[in-house]
């Protein structure tokens, strides 16, 4: 049987307008003569040019002085070294001083890919049928940093889904905290990470109290760069202790921002270069409470971090690594809710096929067992997951991806057990989706691929990006689905 694919006509395109205000740092020496060259301007040419800069640039950005204010405090701690305070200089050379240090980012110029779709947590003034969505997607610009980014709309009672007002003042978050650590289960994922050499983390973390804040790390690292003479191994040391510590934090958004204004941007040393392909899920507890949490793959540029997003109003997210044995690949997605009383999760642990864990610790993960291999001609290469299962009354259905001959990416479905999601009831023969001739083209053509699905009015509702350079949107019947998937056992 031919399942009947609805691809939709909403394209979501790069827009290389969608800017944020960054901070700019090159390197000290320059940094300072930056400072004494605008604390040479005389007043009225000090005025000038801050009246100049802020009439470019106060409509791309809410409050744009605030933001060369909190870029001038980031700076603040060269003025000592030209023997400078900071309360000597007036408030209009500080705001000039921090717009030196600013400089707009287009978060979306390169790309705009692999979303995926959740109910949204207001579903006010919706009619019958409806339901509000948040979707996120992988933006990708300027050197490929990727950044989570999101849109809300309304999908009717035809799936057609029509798109909220898009706001236009990009902001990263207002605040962003540094999280506390248990030394125990720091020192054991630096082992998982496989911190070895001539100085064990110990020599850095017996200095630390049982619980200790990220400046208590930072500190006792700076005093250890003095007092230990080994250089090269120390800094391989201290840079891995930093970069796991710097990667939990807390974001929270200013409450007048539109949630297609919030742009979760890498914070920690290792997102660097990327915050890639977030899985959202819609996850309630024993307690029917409801929180939504994203997997995610943070990048170095070297290395990658599987990472956890959680957030119960889009607001205010806490980013944690995942941690154990099997925390260390692309691909990692949470079940919708606990089975037999565990948190269970799809991975790819090997790059080839897919798999299942279990844990009492949702950022704990030690053992998997295989859950698929590559079974046909289009997922000969590899398998993978795209996105969280879904609960249907049939079983968890889980969209899949398939790779095949010249890389073709396409997508699949399975079906397993509720009771048992280790069990398979059956699985696509022939891919539900594949790249037609106006998805082949873009950054990395012949790809089709999604990061989380829906269902809504008996459809299933697919989210997918084209060659990893656009986004839309397909849907298919869910019981001809189902009944396809149970045929193929």
């Amino acid at each position: 049987m031919q399942l009947t694919i609805s691809r939709k006509n909403i394209i979501f395109n790069p827009d290389p307008s969608r800017v944020i205000a960054r901070f700019l740092f090159t390197e000290e020496q320059r940094a300072i003569n930056t400072i004494r060259f605008v604390l040479k301007m005389s007043e009225n040419d000090a005025l000038f040019t801050l009246k100049q800069t802020l009439r470019d640039y106060s409509m791309r950005h809410r409050n744009i002085s605030k933001i060369f204010e909190k870029h001038f405090n980031r700076i603040v701690y060269l003025l000592p070294k030209i023997n400078v305070l900071p309360e000597s200089i007036a408030y209009s050379k500080k705001i000039l001083i921090g717009s030196y240090f600013t400089m707009e980012y287009s978060i979306e110029s390169a790309a705009f890919f692999n979303p995926s779709m959740v109910d949204h947590p207001d579903q006010s003034e919706t009619n019958a049928g409806e339901k509000r969505v948040i979707l996120s997607f992988r933006a990708t610009g300027e050197g490929h940093i990727s950044s989570i980014v999101f849109r809300t709309g309304i999908i009717d009672k035809k799936n057609k889904l029509s798109l909220e007002p898009i706001g236009n003042l990009l902001e990263e978050a207002e605040h962003i905290w540094h999280h506390n650590y248990n030394k125990n289960s720091f020192a054991h994922k630096l082992n998982e990470m496989e911190v070895h050499g001539i100085i064990p983390p110990s020599l850095i973390l017996d200095k630390l109290n049982d619980e200790f804040t990220y400046s208590e790390l930072s500190k006792c690292i700076e005093e250890s760069r003095k007092a230990i003479h080994l250089a090269a191994d120390k800094e391989i040391l201290f840079n891995q202790i930093i970069w796991l510590a710097s990667s939990h934090y807390e974001l929270q958004f200013s409450l007048d921002t539109n949630i297609s204004e919030r742009v979760i941007f890498p914070v920690s040393t290792n997102e660097k270069n990327g915050i890639e392909d977030a899985r959202f899920v819609k996850f309630v507890d024993e307690n029917k409470k409801i929180k939504y949490y994203a997997t995610y793959t943070a990048y170095d540029g070297l290395t990658i971090m599987p990472k956890l997003l959680e957030t119960e109003d889009f607001y205010h997210f806490k980013a944690m690594p995942l941690h154990g044995e099997i925390a260390q690949n692309k691909g990692m997605a949470l079940f919708p809710r606990k089975v037999k009383g565990k948190y269970a999760m799809l991975c790819r642990l090997d790059g080839f096929n897919n798999y299942i864990a279990f844990s009492d610790n949702i950022t704990i993960w030690r053992e998997a067992k295989i859950l698929q291999q590559p079974k046909y001609p289009w997922e000969l290469i590899q398998i993978g997951n795209c996105g969280s299962p879904i609960e249907t009354e049939d079983g968890w259905l889980v969209i899949t991806h398939g790779v095949g001959p010249m890389r073709e990416y396409s997508l699949g479905a399975a079906l397993f057990d509720l009771d048992n999601p280790e069990k398979e009831i059956g699985r696509s023969k022939t891919p539900l989706l594949i790249p037609n001739t106006e998805e082949r083209e873009g950054y990395v053509p012949n790809v089709v691929y999604s990061c989380g699905s829906m269902i809504h009015n008996g459809d299933l509702i697919i989210p997918y990006a084209m060659s990893d350079y656009m986004s839309t949107y397909a849907t298919v019947d869910l019981k001809e689905l189902l009944n396809e998937l149970k045929i193929n056992k």
